[in-house]
């Protein structure tokens, strides 16, 4: 099977070269023997974020040689940023149907992305409820609509649904299930990221989660492994750094809808974070 040299410029994001920066993107791929999409996708450094990918009809091969793993209608593959992408359909199989989404993660949703079977860094499971399976594959289609839709809603949509797919995908691993987020942890991390502008007070906080200011920053620090001020400011720099490549807006204006009234003091925070100047970041794509 021949390997498609990736080339610059590509808009569709099935075929080699698709530059995938934006916060989300989603879609399937209809593999058939000999069609426009039957080729092997090979990124040896892998990608900046995640894909998702489920199979729907048909087999793919993922790897070579001995590393080599077959999927079904009903696996589940999960790639990690920065791990090697060789997949392909099976030379077994007519076809190859798949749904993938690819995405940044929100910061709290690091336990739902740590599935215990894994294959190369490669994260696997398999649904064998009928039911299950239809559940999660309408997400997958939802959020490609959502993704489609490109309204002012969409990528808000997106990850709302995102997440209750995530969720959905680490109930089925029993070892993982065991390692959900508090629930009060992780509304505090939804109340955190839907007022990003605002700088709430930990008390404030507190207070909306109905706990102590000691027992919320204790269990916070205990689960996210983060303060709550620096989980706060790393979901600014995320959500800065989409903001950068997606819109047009002034630095001042993203650093203001982030909550920061200093335009230079949001830039030596992104430059930290990042390594990048927020010009300079917004330039680099």
């Amino acid at each position: 099977m021949k390997y498609q040299r990736e080339v610059q410029q590509e808009t569709n994001p099935l075929l080699p070269g698709y530059q995938f920066g934006s916060y989300l993107v989603a879609g399937c791929t209809p593999i058939e023997k000999g069609n426009e999409v039957d080729f092997a996708i090979r990124r040896p450094n892998g990608m900046k974020g995640y894909i998702i990918n489920l199979t729907t009809k048909g087999e793919g091969t993922v790897f070579e040689g001995d590393r080599a793993f077959t999927c079904c209608k009903g696996d589940l593959l999960l790639f990690p940023p920065n791990a090697e992408h060789l997949y392909y359909r099976s030379q077994s199989s007519e076809s190859w149907h798949h749904q993938w989404i690819y995405f940044r993660p929100r910061s709290f949703w690091a336990n739902w992305l740590q599935w215990s079977h894994i294959s190369d860094h490669v994260g696997r499971l398999t649904i064998t409820d009928p039911t299950t399976y239809e559940e999660i594959l309408a997400l997958f289609k939802k959020i490609e609509r959502e993704y489609n839709a490109k309204d002012i809603f969409s990528e808000a949509m997106s990850m709302c649904l995102l997440e209750q797919l995530l969720i959905k995908c680490i109930k089925l691993d029993p070892v993982n299930s065991q390692r959900m987020l508090d629930p009060r942890i992780l509304e505090t991390c939804h109340f955190i990221s839907a007022n990003l502008h605002i700088n709430h007070k930990i008390t404030e906080i507190a207070e909306h989660i109905h706990m102590s200011p000691s027992r919320l920053t204790h269990l916070f620090a205990q689960q996210t492994g983060s303060s709550i001020i620096k989980w706060r400011e790393e979901q600014r720099m995320i959500k800065a750094q989409h903001l950068l490549h997606t819109s047009g807006a002034p630095i001042y204006a993203i650093a203001r809808q982030l909550g920061y009234d200093d335009q230079l003091y949001f830039s030596r925070l992104f430059k930290r974070y990042s390594g990048l100047s927020p010009s300079d970041y917004r330039n680099s794509r």
